[in-house]
């Protein structure tokens, strides 16, 4: 299939999305280019941005409807983020009616946009999140006209520059942590490598770590998720340490990022 067939044949499909039809109307995003990933939650799409994003590249991220979503262990992520609402909302979640259901499955792509806009204020490398309107984030494109940066999960560092990189993302999930949040699903899948920079994509699942009783349990997953790979590069580390760690220091406000 050649380019223009593929552009075609996306923006055909891009057709039975309205909503990313008003980010084209609107200005937010120009032609839609290529897929980027397909997943039970969601699809990702590389479009050419448009005057209102000013970026050359933009990723328009759609959230399936309600009934077609797949979220795994809903509860554990979902657990406190609920406490702060009127009592109304709060019940409605807790029964799981109708509405109640609604308000899970489309708080996962506020909490994204919101997520994402935290845990950049605290300096943490993630894309920029430039908009979110109905099923959809627009996000900023990480790679450039060639294709989108590589998987960490497909790079392999020398030991020297693995221990460099370790040391760089242990710092920006301190600063995830700093922002009050967890990842909650990190690993060398979800961690960009671009221009010999590390760069944390996808929060849909994050977690409040004050109000979610499992946010610890959580942390404790990413850094073993995060330490398995950079062993292989030759970089031992003890995941259940450095989380404990971490987790001190930001209970006891000593956390600097």
């Amino acid at each position: 299939m050649n380019a223009q067939t593929s552009t075609t044949t996306e923006h055909s499909r891009l057709h039975t999305v309205p909503d990313l039809l008003l980010f084209i109307d609107e200005g937010w995003i120009g032609e839609p280019l290529y897929e980027l990933k397909s997943g039970k939650e969601a699809t990702a799409w590389c479009c050419s941005g448009g005057p209102l994003s000013n970026m050359p590249l933009v990723v328009a991220k759609y959230y399936r409807p309600v009934e077609q979503r797949g979220f795994r262990n809903d509860a554990v992520y979902q657990a406190g983020r609920w406490d702060a609402a009127d009592r109304r909302t709060r019940l409605a979640v807790e029964r799981k009616t109708r509405v109640g259901q609604q308000m899970r499955f489309s708080s996962w792509v506020q909490h994204e946009f919101d997520s994402l806009r935290a845990v950049q204020s605290f300096g943490c490398r993630v894309p920029q999140a430039i908009t979110q309107q109905g099923d959809i984030v627009l996000l900023e494109f990480i790679g450039n006209d060639d294709g989108p940066a590589q998987q960490l999960k497909d790079v392999r560092l020398t030991r020297e520059s693995a221990l460099e990189h370790f040391t760089d993302l242990l710092r920006n999930i301190e600063r995830i942590l700093a922002a009050g949040l967890v990842h909650g699903d990190l690993s060398a899948y979800n961690i960009l490598f671009w221009q010999n920079q590390l760069v944390i994509i996808d929060f849909p699942q994050a977690v409040d770590a004050d109000a979610n009783p499992n946010a610890l349990d959580l942390l404790e997953r990413d850094l073993a998720n995060v330490c398995a790979y950079f062993e292989r590069c030759g970089v031992k580390a003890d995941p259940g340490r450095i989380a404990n760690d971490m987790w001190t220091r930001w209970r006891f406000g000593e956390l600097r990022v």
